[in-house]
């Protein structure tokens, strides 16, 4: 696990150098960014990192001609996987706190430092085009929200009956009164619908109670990256609630990190039937096929993932069918090796 973190973090850091040097980034900065990077990489070398080992150990068991003679004695596969299960348990739980709270913790040091140093969008910018659904079947439009003061911009209240449009305010800002709890909008425009009539006014002010809050809309702009487990859950929930749209990304990564902690686990059930059998190319041969499994996990994984971000698959199907499509290569592979 050492030396695939420790490729990761050398090639990054070759990748990166040029920003470093001119933006003078002290040693310690570098040090203290890539150690806090550490959790997140581990995070997706693990796997790798569980199959390597588990080739290697059980590879070397059967080139010694040490395995056919535990087999010979009565020792089952189930058996044989035992040890291997136990550690695998200890790293998927290991990688359980480490997606859901320690990676998050740290991804948002490092998001910062990528914002002062390598040229990454600080964030600070307005959130444009936003659409959502509020209480009493109001259905909001938001131009612009600015959130260094909080106020939205370009604004635009339809309140529906069913299908039909009774009302609809336009203004061209609203601002968030925290004692009052309701929102000021400024140069308004009211329009109201009734039997095919339509009546019509203007106002230079006016205030409204809404359910929609300015942290709701800060929240929008967090990257689910750098939220812990239990705030993931329920920041998903309140936007679905609210009536948010375009909650796929955040909602695949969410169910990603409840499943990538499991991959430890399925990995191993590849690695130890497969390398159960005594083949030609030693270790040279062990390597590579770890590196062809383990990065054609992580590449399936990605490209699964991109489609759920896209709305081609729902965010649980995306996040868990590179499980489920290991877990059974690794069942048919766990049957052969126990009837053989």
């Amino acid at each position: 696990a050492l030396v695939f973190v420790s490729l990761f973090i050398i090639i990054n850091m070759i990748e990166k150098l040029g920003n470093f040097m001119d933006h003078h980034v002290s040693a310690l900065e570098i040090a203290r960014y890539y150690l806090l990077s550490v959790p997140s990489i581990f995070l997706v070398t693990s796997p790798v990192s569980a199959l390597l080992a588990s080739i290697l150990v059980a590879g070397k068991l059967a080139t010694q001609n040490e395995l056919p003679a535990i087999r010979s004695a009565g020792v089952s596969m189930r058996q044989l996987l035992t040890p291997f299960a136990w550690g695998a348990l200890l790293l998927f739980l290991f990688n359980f706190f480490n997606a859901g709270w320690l990676a998050p913790t740290t991804y948002s040091h490092n998001r910062t430092f990528e914002q002062l140093y390598l040229g990454k969008n600080a964030g600070d910018q307005e959130t444009r085009n936003l659409h959502l659904l509020d209480s009493g079947n109001r259905f909001i439009s938001i131009g612009a929200f600015n959130p260094i003061n909080e106020s939205l911009n370009n604004v635009s209240i339809e309140r529906l009956s069913g299908a039909t449009m009774i009302s609809r305010i336009d203004a061209d800002s609203m601002h968030y009164n925290r004692r009052t709890k309701r929102w000021t909008m400024w140069r308004v425009t009211e329009r109201y619908f009734s039997n095919g009539y339509q009546s019509f006014a203007t106002k230079p002010t006016a205030t409204i109670r809404l359910a929609l809050r300015p942290k709701a809309l800060h929240e929008m702009r967090l990257q689910p990256d750098e939220i812990t487990l239990p705030r993931h859950y329920q920041f998903l929930r309140e936007k679905e609630e609210a009536g948010f749209s375009g909650l796929e990304r955040s909602a695949v990564k969410f169910h990603n990190k409840i499943a990538m902690p499991f991959a430890s686990l399925i990995i191993t059930l590849i690695g130890v039937p497969l390398a159960a059998r005594k083949k030609r190319g030693g270790i040279a041969a062990e390597i590579a096929i770890t590196l062809f499994i383990g990065f054609l996990y992580l590449g399936i994984q990605r490209t699964i993932a991109i489609a759920g971000y896209q709305g081609v698959l729902p965010p649980i199907v995306a996040a868990w069918l590179p499980n489920l499509l290991f877990l059974v290569v690794g069942w048919m592979l766990y049957k052969k090796s126990t009837d053989s």
